[in-house]
């Protein structure tokens, strides 16, 4: 058999016993050919529950998804949503929970600044994606440091030039006192305020005091 040949034979014997290899196909936790697994942490009970809700008709829309659309692609939306009460530490519980032992492909609409903060190093530590934050700081528009963290609504530092602009159309000079959270959702609504009342700002606002955000107890829903 003449060289050329058998170099064509050879690697087309070696296509062929690659084929079924390459033609596996590789999903990551979370997802196959029929599931995707979304995970959810969110304020059912506590100082927060009335944003629940939130969680209720997320619930509602993936079902709705699955039973008209059947689901994305073929794919049918498990919807995994706990309960954190407004508690940092309980939603770091929550998302630990849902990455490691559920096996979620991805974090979805978690709420609060807090909360988003502290699940946010080990989500990204763990290469899961953090989408659609419902929580308004500037903090967390850090790509460089954190990409697996996407924001979804406008920020606080803009909410608050809305409200310096509102306030200063109806009195140039007025007198102000600002009871700001002493955390990042606090402190960017202040930045702000002051970015938006301009180079007068301090003279402004003639007083300031800070509070700090009670620690709850919580209890889990799944």
């Amino acid at each position: 058999m003449p060289v050329h040949r058998m170099i064509l034979l050879a690697a087309t014997l070696a296509v062929l016993v690659a084929t079924p290899a390459l033609a596996q196909k590789q999903y990551g936790p979370g997802l196959s050919d029929t599931e995707i697994k979304i995970g959810q942490t969110i304020a059912y009970s506590g100082p927060a529950s009335t944003y629940g809700t939130l969680g209720n008709v997320e619930a509602a829309y993936f079902k709705w998804l699955n039973d008209a659309k059947g689901g994305i692609n073929g794919r049918k939306i498990t919807f995994i949503s706990r309960d954190d009460a407004y508690s940092p530490p309980k939603a770091v519980e929550n998302v630990r929970s849902l990455v490691e032992g559920d096996e979620v492909a991805l974090i979805f609409g978690v709420l609060g600044t807090p909360l988003n903060m502290a699940i946010r190093p080990y989500l990204n530590n763990q290469g899961v994606p953090q989408l659609f934050v419902a929580a308004g700081s500037s903090a967390l528009n850090d790509p460089a440091h954190f990409p697996w963290t996407m924001g979804w609504q406008p920020n606080l530092r803009d909410e608050a030039k809305f409200y310096a602009k509102h306030l200063l159309a109806h009195n140039s000079k007025p007198k102000i006192a600002v009871r700001y959270q002493n955390d990042d959702f606090g402190k960017d609504l202040l930045n702000g305020l002051k970015e938006g009342l301009g180079e007068d700002a301090d003279k402004m606002m003639s007083a300031r005091r800070t509070f700090s955000r009670p620690t709850l107890p919580s209890t889990v829903r799944s």
